[in-house]
């Protein structure tokens, strides 16, 4: 005489016989795979600053400074100037003060060139004129 059917306890026996996934073990896989919070290696870059509007902050800065006057040199300061940039050579190392775009900048490097026709002087790759430098100095 067959009780509650043959077919279904001799699968559930045969399942657990054959060494099949219990609940038990096919739930602690499913737990350990599906784990919210694993490392992931691209997890950092969700926490990245983000600039929706590039350069805004450059062009507030830059309406932040008040620009600065031109003071004019003297026929002395521009005759002792003149001779100084006539003495300097390729690769010297000077510090230049110069003014533009409304306040005197300062440029520290080797020079790279002395351009007479063009009245500019080369400083690394920063071409300063001849007219906007108000100190020359050599380190």
């Amino acid at each position: 005489m067959v009780r509650g059917g043959a077919s279904g306890g001799a699968s559930a026996r045969r399942s657990h016989r054959t060494g099949g996934p219990s609940e038990e073990g096919a739930r602690r896989q499913y737990v350990q795979r599906h784990t919210i919070g694993r490392p992931h290696p691209d997890r950092a870059r969700q926490f990245m600053p983000f600039a929706a509007l590039r350069g805004y902050y450059d062009l507030v800065r830059n309406q932040e400074v008040v620009p600065e006057e031109e003071r004019p040199l003297t026929e002395e300061e521009a005759r002792e100037l003149n001779e100084l940039i006539g003495q300097v050579e390729r690769g010297a190392v000077v510090r230049c003060t110069y003014y533009a775009e409304g306040a005197y900048r300062t440029c520290t490097g080797a020079v790279s060139q002395v351009d007479t026709i063009y009245r500019t002087l080369w400083i690394v790759r920063t071409a300063v004129p001849f007219d906007c430098i108000h100190g020359l100095e050599v380190l």
